[in-house]
């Protein structure tokens, strides 16, 4: 079947030809023939690159195109989020108006309402339903990316609520969901009330195996021997795979694992790599170093970066992940040792994945193996589009006995049917009270044919659902953040709903309320507060840590807003306590202006963990404030709104006057301070030319200055010489430590 003979219109197909789309794969053709085009639901599982998200283009430009509606799509992360928006910016031509919202969980986001495709990830889906946006009745269409991901206990219980939501909502909704081959699509079908189009066909072929000494065995039957040179298997399947032209993506179970072997494989990838390509690998090594008190992470990861090997895990900023990921794209880079999220994360395939662990280690669970559908997952990522005529993903075994089991566990494996995670007391008792704060559900009839609609409510008996539907409701009863009025109806209460609006959980509303009630609290106890919640993501104390955070503890126990939990009898929430303690450490740094390199390598972080803390706890410092507003706990309202503009920047509070500045962070604000402007009306009253000679100023950032503190510029009379100005890769380097990701 070819794209010309899909029945949209004529301007759409072109579009598609001119970027080299003709003959459709099988699995999209299948689903062509379905009801979909007619508006009828559809879920499409198919294994990676096989044109999944071309069928959604279809659906969404057709529903467009015809007048039945904007059209919304739901991707499970940021990044693939934004490699979506970027995708579909292409039809600017067709005059369709793509958007993009991932951000602030507080508001509406009125900027969506002009927009015909609107890209988002779930939870700001779920956010923006909370509160009612005009445009969102204007839905025709919603496509849901890795549909599968409702099997995840963290964003599972989210996305098929929100589908919920929206179904119960707008009855006519077509419901496009994609995912890579699951055990139970039939399943997730008809929950959906779709068509099921299921294919393991791919567009390059796919071989699993398992390395024994220096050979591997597929799954098929066949065999290949490899040359063994190293101790290493993984060096000797990477020099098999360059040597042959390819590319390698190496998943291991940890981030230390991941420095580690690419540290490892620095000589064996950079004796196979031309001169042309190091030089540019070279070049973006080099750009890493360029920022102020480079972390020991970042140092790494451009030392092996410049032998054609990198690293890929959370803790790397925006700012390297996206770095690495263009670099293996454009076939510079050609190896990445990564943990398992790069797989669910990013389209970026490889002619082989290598799985060198398959056990991964909890603290508290030990070491366990991992799901067959998290292999699955991996392994999919082998095979280059347009590049590779096959792709192989490969396990390692030490042993027959363990080749066996691997072979029989995971290569011939089918993957763990797909279940609903949505039972859990705080899933329930976040998304019940956003359905009662919203009108929704006011009825408990209209509760229970909500959560009937979910994939929980499709999978399990009514007397079980009914169960949990009557502990979460009493709990945010008792709360106080749920009401039954004369009517006999559910009301949010004026505290509930601004928790609902607020997009965090009840847990963490209840707390800080009651934390809050205390009179005085210190800037590090409000930071241990927000670390304490269960919304805010934390590090972790070590074995080795635990006397020293003991020690911190017990001497600064004024500071601190919660009575520490007994380490006996509630061993679990003691080490929360202490895991909050580190990370508020962090944060205080953070607001302390420490550099970078001082607070990566002081407390064993990632700058990408530290900026995830920072955006987390920003939101939280907020979230403390409106609460603190509603619950009448004014005396900390001022100290919350400034330890939130703190976290913000990252500064000291006698800095906060300036980096409101755009163009002006903690680096160039401190600079500016240091040099006696530490006010806007001292900005306002200095010559531009005194500005422009502050180290890392220059003259363009120094009219920006002026020109927002409401200076005139005569510009004709305030050029400077060269010598004023910044190098640029000062300046760039400046930029990126100043913007957080």
């Amino acid at each position: 079947m070819r794209i010309d003979e899909v029945p949209i219109d004529h301007r759409i197909i072109s579009v598609f030809q001119e970027h080299g789309i003709s003959d459709l794969f099988p699995p999209q053709a299948d689903a062509f023939r379905s009801k979909v085009m007619d508006g009828q639901n559809l879920v499409l599982a198919v294994p990676t690159s096989s044109g999944k998200t071309l069928v959604s283009e279809v659906c969404m430009l057709k529903a467009i195109s015809e007048g039945k509606g904007r059209a919304l799509y739901l991707a499970p992360l940021r990044s693939l989020a934004r490699e979506k928006y970027s995708e579909f910016k292409k039809y600017a031509t067709l005059g369709i108006i793509v958007a993009i919202s991932t951000g602030d969980y507080d508001g509406a986001d009125a900027g969506l309402a002009d927009a015909d495709i609107i890209v988002m990830t779930t939870e700001r889906a779920d956010s923006l339903i909370r509160h009612s946006p005009d445009w969102l009745s204007d839905i025709g269409v919603v496509v849901v990316d890795e549909i599968h991901l409702v099997n995840d206990e963290h964003r599972g219980p989210t996305l098929e609520m929100v589908l919920a939501k929206l179904r119960h909502m707008l009855p006519a909704v077509q419901i496009v969901a994609l995912s890579a081959t699951i055990s139970n699509a039939d399943e997730i079908a008809r929950w959906l009330n779709a068509d099921l189009i299921v294919s393991d066909w791919r567009p390059v072929p796919l071989s699993e195996g398992v390395l024994l000494d220096d050979i591997i065995s597929f799954g098929s039957g066949r065999s290949k021997t490899i040359n063994r040179h190293r101790s290493d298997p993984v060096s000797d399947l990477v020099a098999d795979t360059l040597d042959e032209g390819g590319q390698v993506l190496v998943f291991v179970s940890s981030r230390r694992s991941t420095m580690s072997v690419a540290k490892a494989l620095g000589r064996t990838v950079r004796s196979r790599i031309d001169d042309s390509c190091l030089q540019r690998l070279s070049i973006a090594a080099k750009s890493l170093l360029n920022t102020p008190s480079v972390p020991e992470a970042t140092q790494i990861l451009a030392k092996v970066l410049s032998q054609g090997v990198a690293f890929h895990h959370a803790g790397l900023t925006n700012r390297e992940r996206s770095l690495v990921e263009d670099l293996f794209k454009s076939n510079f880079l050609k190896v990445i040792v990564a943990t398992p999220t790069l797989a669910a994360g990013v389209n970026l395939p490889a002619r082989r994945t290598i799985i060198r662990d398959y056990r991964r280690y909890e603290s508290g669970r030990g070491s366990y193996p991992i799901p067959v559908l998290e292999y699955k997952q991996m392994a999919g990522r082998a095979g280059r589009p347009k590049y590779d005529e096959y792709g192989e993903a490969i396990l390692i075994a030490k042993s027959l006995g363990e080749s066996e089991y691997l072979m029989d566990n995971y290569v011939l494996a089918e993957p763990e049917n797909i279940k609903s995670k949505l039972a859990t007391p705080r899933a329930l008792r976040f998304h019940l009270l956003a359905s009662i704060a919203t009108g929704v559900t006011p009825s408990r009839e209209s509760i229970d044919d909500l959560i009937a609609g979910t994939f929980f409510g499709h999978q399990f008996s009514l007397r079980r659902i009914t169960r949990h539907i009557n502990e979460a409701l009493d709990f945010l009863i008792d709360s106080e953040l749920v009401q039954i009025n004369s009517a006999g109806l559910y009301e949010s209460t004026e505290f509930g709903a601004r928790v609902s609006r607020l997009y965090v959980s009840p847990t963490t509303a209840i707390l800080f309320r009651d934390v809050l009630t205390t009179e005085g609290a210190s800037i590090f106890g409000l930071l241990h507060l927000i670390c304490y919640s269960p919304d805010q993501p934390i590090t972790y104390v070590s074995s080795k840590e635990i006397g020293d955070y003991e020690y911190f503890i017990n001497n600064h126990y004024d500071d601190l807003l919660i009575e520490p939990p007994d380490s006996w009898d509630s061993p679990d929430d003691y080490m929360t306590y202490l895991n909050a303690a580190k990370t508020a450490r962090v944060l205080m740094d953070w607001i302390s202006e420490r550099s970078e390199r001082e607070i990566t390598d002081g407390y064993n972080v990632g700058m990408g963990d530290v900026h995830r803390f920072v955006q987390s706890a920003e939101w939280l410092a907020y979230s403390a404030t409106e609460i603190a507003r509603v619950c009448d706990l004014h005396q900390h309202v001022s100290t919350l709104r400034e330890l939130q503009l703190r976290l913000k920047y990252g500064v000291k509070s006698e800095l906060l006057e300036i980096v409101g500045l755009q163009g002006i962070g903690r680096v160039r604000g401190r600079m500016l301070y240091q040099h006696n402007f530490h006010t806007l009306d001292d900005l306002y009253a200095a010559p531009l030319e005194e500005i422009a000679r502050v180290p890392t100023i220059g003259t363009n950032i120094a009219r920006s200055i002026k020109h927002q503190v409401g200076a005139e510029i005569d510009y004709e009379g305030s050029e400077l010489e060269d010598s004023v100005e910044n190098t640029t890769s000062l300046q760039m380097s400046i930029d990126d430590f100043d913007t957080m990701d």
